[in-house]
C-alpha cells in the first residue's frame, strides 16, 4: 500500500479516537435529561439522516449476499456493542468497564490471526498490546485502592470488547466490496436502528423532546449523532480499510488518554502521576506495536499494464 494510503489510515484512526475520547462530556450532560438508551438511539437517527444527505445515492450490492455482512455490522458496531456498554455500567465501575473494553484489540488480532486470510502478528505488536493495556489499567484504577469485581456488568463489558472487535473484522471485509465508504457506513447505521428497536420499550424508550428544546442538550446531541457517529464511523471504517483492523483497533487504547486530558483541561478533574505514567505508557505501547524495522517495510506493488 502506497505510503500516503497508509498516513492517511492512521489519521482517520487518530482523528476517530480524539472525537470518541471526548464523547464522554456530552453524554455525561446528556444524561442529566435522557435515559442512555434514549442517546443512543438519538445519535444513531442523526448519524443516519447525515450521512444520507451527504450521499443520497442508494447503495447497489453486486451481490445480494453482502446483504448479510451490512446487517452483521450493524448489529455488532451500533446494536450490541452500545447496549452492552450501557447495561454494563449500571452494574459495574465505569472504571472497569473502561479497561474492560480496551481489550477489544487483543480479541481482533487473535480473531483476525484464525480467519484465512488472517495478519501476521510480530512479537513487537505483543509487546505493545501488553503495554498499552498496561497504560490503560494506570490511568484507570490508578486512583483506586482495588479492583472491584462485578461478574454480571464486567462479563457484558467483555462482550462489548468481543462484539466490536467483530466489527471491525466485518467492515475490513466490507471494505474490500469496493463501495462508498459513507453509503457502506450509513447501511451499517441503518441496520443498527432496525435492531435497536425491539430493546427500545424495554429498556425505557421515552425521550422529552422538550428537553432538547434546550440549547445545550441539542448542542450535544448534535456532537455525538454528527460528530461521533456519523463523521467518526466514517473515518474509523476508512481507517480500518487502509491499516487492517488489527492495527487500527490499537487506537482504541487511546481512548482512556483522551479522556484524562480532556477531563482535567474542560472538567478541570486532577491528573494524578499515575495517570501520566499510563498517558506515557500507553503512547508508547501504541508505537510499539505500529512499529515495523525497515526491512520489513512493504515493497510498492508493481503498476498494472491498465
Amino acid at each position: 500500500m502506497p505510503e500516503k494510503e497508509t498516513l492517511a489510515g492512521h489519521g482517520a484512526a487518530l482523528f476517530s479516537i480524539l472525537v470518541w475520547g471526548t464523547t464522554f462530556i456530552s453524554t455525561k450532560v446528556l444524561l442529566r435529561a435522557f435515559a442512555p438508551v434514549e442517546i443512543l438511539f438519538l445519535r444513531f437517527v442523526l448519524g443516519f439522516l447525515a450521512l444520507a444527505l451527504m450521499c443520497p445515492r442508494r447503495l447497489k450490492l453486486t451481490d445480494r449476499r453482502q446483504e448479510l455482512t451490512f446487517a452483521a455490522a450493524g448489529l455488532c458496531g451500533v446494536t450490541l456493542y452500545f447496549l452492552l456498554e450501557n447495561i454494563a455500567l449500571t452494574y459495574t465501575l465505569a472504571s472497569n468497564v473502561g479497561v474492560i473494553v480496551a481489550v477489544s484489540p487483543l480479541f481482533t488480532a487473535l480473531i483476525s490471526r484464525l480467519m484465512p486470510e488472517g495478519e501476521k502478528l510480530r512479537p513487537t505488536f505483543f509487546a505493545g498490546l501488553a503495554a498499552a493495556l498496561g497504560g490503560v489499567a494506570l490511568i484507570t484504577w490508578g486512583g483506586s485502592a482495588a479492583l472491584e469485581l462485578n461478574p454480571v456488568g464486567d462479563l457484558l463489558a467483555l462482550l462489548a470488547a468481543l462484539v466490536w472487535s467483530l466489527y471491525s473484522l466485518l467492515t475490513r471485509r466490507i471494505g474490500g466490496f469496493g463501495y462508498s465508504t459513507v453509503q457502506s457506513t450509513r447501511r451499517i447505521f441503518l441496520y443498527g436502528l432496525v435492531f435497536m428497536l425491539p430493546a427500545l420499550p424495554l429498556l425505557g424508550f421515552r425521550p422529552d423532546f422538550a428537553a432538547l428544546a434546550q440549547g445545550v442538550n441539542l448542542a450535544n446531541l448534535l456532537y455525538l449523532g454528527l460528530g461521533a457517529s456519523a463523521l467518526c464511523f466514517v473515518t474509523w471504517n476508512a481507517a480500518v480499510g487502509r491499516l487492517g483492523a488489527v492495527k487500527t483497533s490499537v487506537y482504541i487504547f487511546l481512548v482512556p488518554v483522551i479522556t484524562v486530558i480532556t477531563s482535567a483541561v474542560v472538567l478541570h478533574e486532577p491528573v494524578t502521576a499515575a495517570a501520566v505514567a499510563g498517558t506515557a505508557l500507553t503512547l508508547a505501547g501504541l508505537f510499539l506495536s505500529q512499529y515495523r524495522p525497515h526491512a520489513e517495510q512493504p515493497r510498492p506493488a508493481p503498476e498494472s499494464a491498465e
